[in-house]
């Protein structure tokens, strides 16, 4: 939270950290024990009642591109589906970001995106890690 100085409205001055966890995943169908372990760890956070958010770049992406899931992954007998993760991770109330760059350098649009998965810029990322009180990597 953020307190503005009237006397001078640029300067601003941190009085508290967000108490978000964010969980950052790079791997997508190429790694997808990666991505469902990334799923999982969002969800516990949210479960733990903390604000979460699942940031995904690079090969994640594709993942939450509608249709992709059901599309590209090979289901393992007796574990959790990418589906059924996300939509576990979803109904916790995890924000998924997508990494506006990677959309455009795969060429896929906002309207490609899961219903609920929101595009965040680079300075989402850097701004969400530098205020969370907790993050881990996939």
């Amino acid at each position: 939270m953020s307190e503005t100085n009237p006397a001078n409205a640029t300067d601003t001055v941190e009085t508290e950290k967000a108490e978000a966890y964010v969980v950052l995943c790079v791997s997508g169908f190429d790694a997808p024990h990666r991505m469902r372990s990334a799923l999982m760890f969002a969800s516990l956070a949210a479960s733990a009642e903390m604000p979460t958010v699942l940031y995904c770049v690079q090969n994640a992406v594709e993942v939450m591109v509608k249709g992709a899931i059901e599309k590209n992954e090979k289901p393992e007998p007796g574990a959790p589906t990418m589906v059924d993760r996300l939509e576990e991770a979803m109904a916790l109330g995890v924000q998924i970001q997508c990494c506006t760059q990677t959309m455009k350098n795969k060429g896929i649009n906002t309207e490609d995106l899961i219903e609920g998965v929101e595009p965040a810029g680079a300075m989402s990322l850097i701004d969400l890690t530098t205020k969370a009180t907790g993050s881990i990597s996939f």
